[in-house]
């Protein structure tokens, strides 16, 4: 009984290295295939605090940073600050910036932000949930989509984003 129970453990001991790698091949596929897949995003019409409108046709032949957040969220506050820099450094080169107010936050709220804070890029209000749900269903704040000229996802950030990175990413788009 113990030669066979030492045999047995022996044999799993011999193929847990086996089974990570198949694990870790696994995940890189799924990753390959997530990177591969191309996410257009929907017809919607984003409504900025002054009431204009901003479909997402006009949104074509531009980058654009959807930056969904609330005023209750900590790190959506953190980030806003890089939000404007990143948009300051890179709006001449044609980069549009949407930040998209969830639901549940109060629109007083959100307006006292935008202007205590100087937002200088476009704040939408999604009063009833709409562009969430349209994007995927985000519940998570912040959620930050960069958006391609041809209206393709090509980047999905839930949190902070790198910043480093993700200014890697608006150069190499907007120089396309």
């Amino acid at each position: 009984m113990q030669e066979s129970a030492a045999s047995s453990s022996y044999s799993r001991r011999r193929l847990l290295p086996w089974i990570a790698a198949l694990a870790v091949v696994m995940i890189i596929g799924i990753g390959y295939l997530s990177m591969t897949k191309k996410e257009t995003i929907p017809d919607v019409t984003f409504i900025d605090l002054q009431g204009k409108q901003i479909t997402s046709q006009d949104l074509r032949g531009k980058v654009t940073i959807l930056n969904f957040w609330a005023t209750s969220c900590v790190t959506c506050v953190k980030e806003m600050p890089d939000m404007v820099a990143t948009y300051n450094r890179y709006h001449k080169d044609g980069l549009e910036l949407i930040a998209v107010a969830m639901a549940y936050d109060p629109p007083n709220y959100v307006l006292n932000f935008v202007e205590t804070r100087q937002l200088p890029f476009t704040v939408s209000l999604d009063a009833k949930g709409e562009l969430a749900k349209a994007f995927g269903d985000i519940r998570l704040t912040p959620t930050t989509l960069v958006i391609d000229k041809q209206g393709q996802v090509i980047k999905r950030y839930v949190g902070e984003p790198d910043f480093d990175g993700l200014h890697r990413l608006l150069e190499k788009a907007l120089a396309v």
